[in-house]
């Protein structure tokens, strides 16, 4: 994990062939709701990016590396004070031997937070 201890994983599920269900608790005591913001955390979008990644990695047992953003949402602010349960669903399908897209969306309860849709390359 890039970002030490900031989340962990509380259930993991495949759904099917190509879908997972992966239920995560923030750390709301992680140092970087220190800095984002003060007095109000909230998830930096990036951090976002990180868990579908990382959690991308662990489903395809690759090391991988974002090659294509083709739609980013922001739609809910992410308090971890407030919300620290999140349930990502995540669908990969490989676009060729060295691409996967990635279709992602994170939820609070039933609060749509976050859509993502894009690409991630093997590491070689």
């Amino acid at each position: 994990m890039l970002l030490e201890d900031f989340y962990q994983v509380n259930q993991f599920t495949q759904e099917a062939e190509t879908k997972y269900s992966i239920e995560i608790q923030l750390n709301k005591l992680h140092a970087i709701f220190k800095g984002h913001f003060p007095g109000n955390p909230i998830t930096p979008g990036v951090c976002m990016i990180q868990m579908i990644k990382e959690l991308c990695e662990r489903i395809t047992e690759q090391e991988l590396f974002m090659h294509q953003v083709n739609m980013i949402k922001f739609m809910a602010l992410i308090n971890p004070e407030l919300n620290p349960n999140l349930r990502l669903e995540i669908d990969i399908q490989p676009s060729d031997e060295s691409n996967l897209k990635v279709k992602n969306n994170i939820y609070m309860d039933d609060v749509l937070a976050m859509k993502f849709s894009g690409s991630f390359k093997l590491k070689n």
